[in-house]
């Protein structure tokens, strides 16, 4: 008996050891080398105008009209709900993500004035895996210039210079593709004159 309460104690003590530096000391440390080293990342990536955070550059959101770049379509709830993050689950034999893509390229085409054998850029039609993410391919965005450039007033060839310097490389120049992040395009298309 002496032994089962010997082991008890000792099974109780490691419990409360293990769970103060499980849940107590360990993410404050990693908190504090976050924010320390990293704040701007470790704070959601937050993007300020006029001292109030407009979005994050890390998570996709809603654009609409003429005025602006659309980002990639989301299936993450109503649309960009980080709560309801996830793809359709529609496999490619699906009829719906046929359909549902055929006609996200009928749309495409047309608010954008494009002709009818333009090729749609994947990233325009279909979400990605998480329903968030917040870029769009180089060549989405040269097929959106056209109607932004009319929309605003400005010349396409000034609405190409700012997709050009918005474009970020692959990562470590090998990893991914070349991307622009929505949010940062459309706040500088907002800031021109």
């Amino acid at each position: 008996m002496k032994s089962l309460l010997e082991q008890l104690e000792t099974s109780v003590r490691a419990t409360v050891v293990l769970a103060l530096i499980v849940c107590g000391i360990y993410p404050v440390v990693v908190w504090a080398v976050a924010q320390g080293v990293f704040p701007h990342q470790a704070n959601g990536s937050l993007v300020a105008t006029d001292r109030e955070n407009t979005g994050s550059r890390l998570i996709g959101q809603s654009f609409a009209g003429d005025r602006y770049f659309h980002p990639r379509p989301s299936a993450a709830g109503q649309g960009y709900d980080a709560a309801d993050s996830g793809g359709s689950n529609l496999g490619p034999l699906s009829k719906e993500l046929h359909q549902t893509i055929a006609d996200r390229v009928r749309r495409y085409r047309s608010e954008n004035g494009l002709s009818q054998s333009t090729l749609v850029p994947a990233d325009a039609v279909t979400a990605s895996a998480s329903g968030l993410d917040p870029h769009i391919s180089p060549a989405n965005a040269q097929l959106q210039a056209r109607r932004i450039a009319k929309a605003r007033s400005m010349t396409e060839g000034s609405v190409k210079e700012l997709i050009e310097k918005h474009t970020e490389g692959r990562t470590f120049g090998i990893f991914g593709d070349p991307r622009i992040n929505v949010l940062t395009l459309n706040l500088a298309l907002d800031r021109q004159k």
